[in-house]
């Protein structure tokens, strides 16, 4: 059975913790008292999107139930410079140790969050949503994939089990369109999986072909020109949905979903990023 979100970031959270703190925060235990309780907030010094205060929250309470935590500033809001996310409160040696963590993995979501805005924003009045891929940091796909969420856009498959995604070497191994869409159509109703199918097109006659072997729901334009795009819009005439993947910046987004497309994927969204600025700070009374 699939995880479900909280088994998978209790799963990453507990290797992550074991990855930092190993034998013990030593640092920590040789210069603060056991009992020792204090403040801290976490700054913003970046504009952006911020992203990741659920899964703060939810790391600090896994390492102490106890502790404090008010988030200040809800996960996908616009900040700047300045603003203040959360303030926690509770056993120092606690906040000392989730520090770190915390901030890896919300400068990371964020910085996710922001990039995928951009685009999004692009988009603005249009039918084309953005989606991410499967280019992400192994192990932290499911936070990376909510960041793009917080960000405005929308998740692709989350893996290799949960959709058909035919590309360019599948067709190749397989000996051509025909065959692979074939063989996938009969290995579904033979295994009783109900999971849709997307085709990857490198040229205007791949189109042609795949729609007339039929049977898919998708089809995406791989390195697509913006001519060669409208073209396979016109041709595929909303029998399927469509989709342009490579090499898309945000300097052409806009250009490419006037052709008319459902999604453009973006890899950039997740693997091309810059992490937002962030600082948890000891507040001292």
């Amino acid at each position: 059975m699939e995880k479900t979100y909280k088994d998978q970031l209790n799963s990453f959270l507990d290797n992550a913790l074991r990855e930092d703190v190993g034998s013990g925060d030593h640092s920590s235990l040789a210069s603060i008292p056991q009992f020792a309780t204090g403040k801290a907030s976490l700054y913003v010094k970046d504009h952006g999107i911020i992203a990741g205060i659920d899964v703060a929250r939810f790391l600090f309470r896994k390492l102490d139930p106890e502790i404090q935590f008010d988030a200040l500033i809800a996960d996908g809001t616009q900040v700047m410079p300045g603003d203040i996310a959360f303030s926690i409160s509770g056993k120092i040696l606690v906040i000392l140790k989730g520090e770190r963590l915390a901030l890896n993995i919300m400068q990371r979501m964020s910085g996710i969050a922001t990039q995928t805005r951009k685009f999004a924003d692009k988009l603005e009045g249009l039918k084309t949503k953005v989606v991410d891929t499967r280019k992400t940091t192994p192990g932290m796909r499911f936070l990376e994939k909510q960041a793009v969420l917080l960000g405005g856009g929308e998740n692709h498959r989350m893996g290799l089990y949960d959709m058909i995604m035919i590309k360019d070497n599948h067709i190749d191994y397989a000996g051509g369109i025909k065959n692979v869409i074939e063989r996938t159509k009969t290995y579904l109703q033979k295994q009783e999986l109900n999971l849709k199918i997307e085709v990857e097109a490198r040229k205007l006659d791949d189109v042609i072909e795949i729609l007339q072997v039929g049977g898919i729901d998708r089809i995406m334009f791989d390195n697509f020109s913006l001519e060669d795009t409208k073209k396979a819009v016109d041709l595929i005439g909303g029998k399927v949905e469509t989709e342009s993947s490579g090499g898309i910046t945000l300097e052409t987004i806009r250009d490419y979903a006037e052709c008319g497309v459902d999604y453009i994927s973006v890899g950039g969204l997740t693997h091309q990023i810059r992490s937002l600025d962030l600082s948890l700070k000891a507040i001292l009374e």
